[in-house]
């Protein structure tokens, strides 16, 4: 569309689109014209009194189209009327714009009746918001003095009713972790009237959110909206969705921008560095250490190993892989000889996920053989384990020797309690070696008085014990009750040979009585 020429502006009446002024005729060029005829041309209505019975007609007040359908503006003429062109013009005044006429090219507009004298309705393809406005159907009169406007309707007010666009949600620039809240931005642009709504969902379920902000659009008779909601991250949210919903009155349905949260979540990994076989471990045995990485999100990670601080060579890890969740986990192994001089050695998997800090996990190798100079770990171990066997040993003898002979003790001292029977030792003289028997004399008796108190339960008098001395024992029973408490022994009963000295017999039960008698050998 273009504008309408300088002098077609020029000739307009000031802006009045509900009642536009007549159209005011060009001041006539300087020259040997009489007064009388200026004044008649001068005069408002003289243009039409010469065409009587010319009528525009222009029937539409309000049209309502929805952007990218076809607007028709409805336009006839009847009469006859002045010579000059039918044009369409989009606003009054100065700032008109010349939307069709029968010269010129535009592209999206078209005639109904191409060629007809009287009907000059057109037709507007592909309406924009920008198309809205209001356009008037004008009869121009076309002379020597130049184009006027002779006749114009009363004008056609177009509102373009525009989609939305489809929602677009935005997430934050950098990912967040788990517990953290992340804004989320739904914006949609070019929609007209300006009442829009905005609903927001995470897997299917509303949440809430502020209203949309609605400011104008890039284009005339057109508004953008933007609605911002904040989720908190959960460790679960890698297979979630959140979605914007958009409603308006130009939409059967509503339109839905979709986010996965996947793209904001980040879920550091657990680094734990497991020997197998564990330490301590025999000389020149294999160790695997594994390196476990489990629960991380995104898969983007990054393993190295180190021996002491310092980095070793072994190869690329496998790539990850997903679990069930969602998530990922990694192993990577490496493989150590475990010499003598490794023991003690620190093994560190350090792990660098998603470009972030990293993250370490380490294992101690421990040689249970000697080592030089002195003893592995291990035997130090088991050599500190034997000493306290012995220690423990030695303790628990000495702990039963103890006890033993305390319980020997306890056994003696019974034993000389029970010596405690009365007892007398007789003395006579010992016979010639000649007699190697004694005589069968019934009147050869030898008698002890044995009375002795009998609350008295140890031996009255301890003779020593001699070589020449030889010993007979009497059991009697216990002493009747009776101030005359007399116990005798028949001595002839006793051989008393010239045998080689005995030992002293060993004492009976603690019930008898004994009689020790001594007799000198002559």
């Amino acid at each position: 569309m273009q504008r309408a020429d300088s002098k077609a502006r020029s000739s307009a009446a000031s802006p009045a689109p509900a009642a536009p002024r007549p159209p005011a005729m060009e001041p006539l060029p300087r020259g040997p014209w009489p007064l009388t005829c200026l004044v008649l041309l001068s005069l408002p209505g003289t243009g039409a009194q010469e065409v009587q019975g010319f009528k525009l007609h222009q029937p539409q007040g309000n049209v309502s189209v929805t952007a990218g359908e076809t607007l028709t503006l409805n336009c006839t003429t009847s009469g006859d009327g002045p010579v000059g062109p039918v044009k369409w013009l989009k606003g009054w005044g100065s700032e008109n714009e010349t939307i069709y006429e029968q010269t010129g090219t535009f592209p999206r507009v078209t005639r109904t009746a191409t060629g007809s004298g009287t009907d000059f309705t057109i037709h507007i393809r592909d309406v924009r918001p920008e198309d809205a406005g209001t356009y008037y159907c004008v009869k121009y009169d076309k002379s020597v003095r130049g184009l006027f406007v002779f006749q114009h309707g009363k004008g056609t007010e177009v509102s373009v009713y525009a989609k939305p666009s489809s929602p677009v949600v935005s997430g934050p620039g950098s990912r967040a972790g788990p517990g953290q809240s992340v804004p989320f931005t739904c914006t949609a642009g070019g929609f007209f009237p300006r009442e829009i709504a905005v609903k927001w969902l995470k897997d299917g379920a509303q949440i809430s959110a502020q209203q949309p902000q609605v400011s104008p659009g890039q284009t005339k008779s057109s508004y953008d909206a933007s609605s911002t909601v904040s989720v908190t991250l959960q460790e679960g949210d890698v297979r979630s969705q959140l979605q914007c919903e958009v409603h308006h009155r130009t939409l059967p349905a509503p339109l839905r921008g979709s986010f996965q949260l996947s793209r904001a979540l980040r879920v550091p990994p657990s680094v734990q560095v497991v020997a197998e076989p564990p330490s301590p471990v025999e000389v020149n045995k294999t160790v695997n250490f594994t390196c476990l990485v489990k629960g991380f999100y995104p898969g983007a990670v990054a393993v190295a190993w180190l021996e002491n601080g310092t980095e070793m060579s072994v190869g690329s890890p496998p790539p990850p892989s997903e679990t069930p969740r969602g998530l990922f986990e990694l192993r990577s192994l490496v493989e150590v000889q475990a010499t003598e001089e490794k023991n003690g050695s620190v093994f560190t998997c350090r792990v660098v996920h998603d470009a972030q800090g990293p993250i370490s996990g380490t294992s101690t190798l421990r040689i249970a053989a000697p080592a030089k100079g002195g003893l592995s770990d291990r035997s130090q171990t088991d050599n500190d384990n034997l000493v306290l066997i012995y220690i423990v040993v030695g303790v628990v003898c000495t702990v039963l020797a103890l006890l033993v002979a305390a319980i020997l003790y306890l056994i003696r001292a019974k034993q000389s309690k029970g010596k405690s029977s009365p007892s007398a030792r007789l003395h006579e003289p010992e016979k010639s070696s000649e007699a190697n028997t004694q005589e069968s004399d019934p009147n050869n008796l030898t008698y002890a008085d044995l009375n002795f108190d009998k609350e008295r339960k140890t031996i009255r008098r301890m003779v020593e014990m001699s070589q020449q001395s030889e010993y007979a024992c009497i059991q009697s029973s216990r002493a009747p009750n009776g101030d005359d408490n007399l116990t005798y022994a028949d001595l002839d009963m006793v051989h008393l040979s010239k045998a080689p000295p005995r030992p002293a017999p060993r004492p009976e039960e603690a019930g008898s009585e004994y009689a020790s008698v001594q007799i000198p050998r002559k």
